[in-house]
């Protein structure tokens, strides 16, 4: 046991025998405000970099369509905002998968299955390690755009072109946004291309 420990232990052994009841309900809020504060904490920082085990639902989508030549940006392009349309304003929730939440891997999934036919991996570290990596200034609709949220945390959607991205926000759920936003711009980390 480090000294640290030892000493709040110390503290509370001290506090057990020589205080009155009202002092162990007094450690007892203070030791609930730092639980609650690193599990939201840990929350926060998790993001969408993966799913958490307690979710086991499936995903749902439409059923798998005739895979889309990617190549043909109308066709994407159009099957994108498609997607959008259905999906619009849905809330962001952390590994939900459904349009009751969903979070960003999950749209991204989703829609890359259910509108141009590809199954994708299911969490933003497993997403960026397919296709090929594209840069920024080569950027073709439906290629996949990767941010670093944090120093443990991906985000991800799909580009759609004008600088433009659908995707599942954490605050405004399924939305389009703008890689000009000085936001997206300064967490920007990388994109890849499935083909």
């Amino acid at each position: 046991m480090n000294r640290s420990k030892l000493s709040v232990s110390k503290v509370l052994i001290f506090n057990a025998f020589y205080e009155p009841p009202l002092s162990h309900l007094k450690a007892a809020k203070i030791l609930l405000k730092y639980m609650l504060a690193l599990t939201l904490g840990t929350l926060v920082l998790t993001g969408c970099s993966n799913t958490p085990q307690y979710v086991n639902q499936p995903l749902q989508s439409v059923p798998l369509v005739s895979p889309v030549d990617l190549a043909n940006s109308s066709k994407v392009k159009s099957r994108l905002l498609r997607q959008y349309q259905d999906w619009k304003g849905t809330p962001y929730h952390y590994g939900g998968t459904s349009r009751n939440g969903v979070d960003c891997s999950a749209f991204v999934q989703n829609t890359f299955y259910s509108q141009l036919g590809y199954k994708l991996p299911r969490t933003t570290r497993t997403q960026i390690k397919i296709g090929k990596k594209v840069t920024k200034s080569n950027l073709k609709v439906g290629d996949i755009v990767f941010f670093k949220t944090s120093s443990r945390s991906l985000h991800n959607g799909i580009y759609i072109g004008g600088s433009k991205f659908i995707h599942a926000s954490s605050s405004q759920g399924v939305t389009i946004s703008s890689l000009n936003n000085l936001y997206w711009r300064k967490i920007y980390l990388t994109s890849v291309r499935v083909r």
